[in-house]
């Protein structure tokens, strides 16, 4: 077994001063280590009944796209504004200047699925929360929120704890 925190490259000072990004095209680009991680994050939710997995943007989608093709259930993907085609439901959240928000298409889930949210890093957690609200708009189950990265020192964890979180690499400190 790797340990996944030794294959993510960290880049400081990205993508401003003060930052160290967690680059997880080194991940990617081995393919024991992304093995390893897609193994681990079915793993944990094995035995949930999952009916769709949601990708938040972008980086999201590339393990939420695999865990879906393994369980054979819809990937649904979760993204900025403007960028889906059909018509869409909409959640805002605040970030640290501002807010942003997210959209899924409005048919992209049944009532009572059971619901998988699945995005590359965990930081303070608006987007999650703001994925997790398009899911009860429509009626779904959040069954839990799944994370390459967790930044614990950010303290998302506090903002989420009505949804079960699992992440497979803990970082304490900036």
């Amino acid at each position: 077994m790797l340990d996944l925190a030794t294959v993510i490259r960290d880049i400081p000072d990205f993508p401003k001063p003060g930052i160290i990004f967690k680059d997880i095209t080194t991940l990617l680009a081995n393919p024991q280590a992304m093995k390893q991680t897609i193994d681990e994050m079915q793993q944990r939710f094995e035995k949930d009944n999952i009916d769709a997995v949601l990708g938040i943007e972008s980086r999201g989608f590339i393990f939420a796209g695999i865990l879906a093709l393994r369980w054979e259930v819809p990937m649904i993907p979760v993204r900025k504004p403007g960028k889906l085609p059909f018509e869409t439901i909409s959640e805002s959240y605040t970030l640290e200047y501002g807010t942003d928000s997210l959209e899924m298409h409005v048919d992209a889930l049944k009532a009572g699925q059971n619901v998988l949210i699945v995005d590359d890093l965990l930081a303070t957690g608006g987007t999650v929360r703001a994925t997790a609200k398009l899911v009860e708009k429509l009626g779904a189950n959040v069954v839990g929120c799944c994370f390459l990265i967790e930044l614990d020192f950010l303290n998302a964890r506090k903002q989420l704890q009505e949804y079960r979180i699992e992440s497979l690499i803990h970082c304490d400190a900036e």
